[in-house]
């Protein structure tokens, strides 16, 4: 179904009009977010509804954008919701609001099963204002693009120094003396929405959380590997492949029932599940 929903509309065509001198078309100047529809409701809280419509709001106003009309997002979400479990939300300059939607990754459940293979990318292949998720995502997409080339599913970004940062859709998770890891949010990664909730609730519980930079030493360490994003939820890693070799992780290791029971948890709580 060729139908998406585009300044104040709901069209069905397989093409969008804009102006031949559109700064999204030109420079890649949009803000967006992606997010899971729960439920086909805005309101679950595995959605995050709110938080994704905060983090378009700080971007916009960081880069002293128009804001969108928060009715007319919320009107063109559920508009797409009815028909897709993925919406990308995307917001120009002048504050017009365009909504696509699609369906979860192909093969999703065996690859959380079962984890996936992912490249380490070459250190230029950084993504552009990295703390926010604008339209400019050249660099994340063509390290995707050359890792599927070699049967990889995900790439992992990188800084001059080696240090990892995130994957190109997604943050990094790693497992070590009992602990969870994840790169630290100083402005060289996007904190995801997932990110936040996952870290927010595994603290909650009593577990570790420990945000520093993840040097070529320290991934060597790590038993097991994920990395997250709102849509995929969690998906462990079992290889990285570099020029130097290959790293290899537990898929199947028992922590990742930790990060599971996020998910189990807040269904339960919905349904009013102790």
């Amino acid at each position: 179904m060729k139908i998406y929903w585009y300044n104040g509309q709901l069209i069905e065509s397989p093409t969008i009009e804009l102006a031949i001198d559109e700064p999204g078309l030109l420079y890649g100047a949009t803000v967006f977010t992606t997010l899971r529809v729960y439920d086909r409701s805005l309101e679950s809280r595995l959605t995050h509804w709110r938080a994704h419509c905060d983090r378009l709001k700080s971007s916009l106003e960081s880069f002293g954008w128009q804001l969108p009309s928060e009715e007319r997002l919320r009107q063109g979400a559920l508009s797409l919701a009815a028909h897709f479990p993925v919406l990308r939300i995307t917001v120009f300059p002048d504050g017009r609001e365009w909504i696509i939607g699609r369906d979860l990754p192909e093969g999703l459940i065996e690859k959380q099963s079962h984890g996936i293979l992912a490249v380490l990318a070459k250190p230029e292949f950084s993504r552009c204002l990295p703390d926010r998720k604008n339209g400019n995502y050249l660099g994340a997409w063509l390290a995707k693009s050359i890792a599927q080339q070699s049967n990889a599913q995900e790439a992992i970004l990188v800084d001059v120094q080696g240090n990892w940062l995130e994957t190109s859709t997604g943050n990094l998770w790693g497992w070590l003396d009992g602990s969870w890891w994840t790169p630290p949010a100083t402005g060289e990664i996007l904190p995801g929405i997932m990110r936040g909730e996952l870290v927010k609730w595994l603290r909650q519980e009593g577990l570790v959380v420990r945000e520093e930079p993840w040097t070529p030493n320290l991934v060597r360490k790590f038993e097991a590997l994920a990395y997250s994003n709102s849509v995929v939820e969690t998906v462990p890693v079992h290889t990285v492949s570099s020029p130097l070799g290959k790293l290899e992780y537990n898929p199947h290791h028992p922590c990742f029932q930790q990060l599971r029971m996020f998910f189990i948890s807040t269904i339960g709580v919905k349904f009013g599940i102790t």
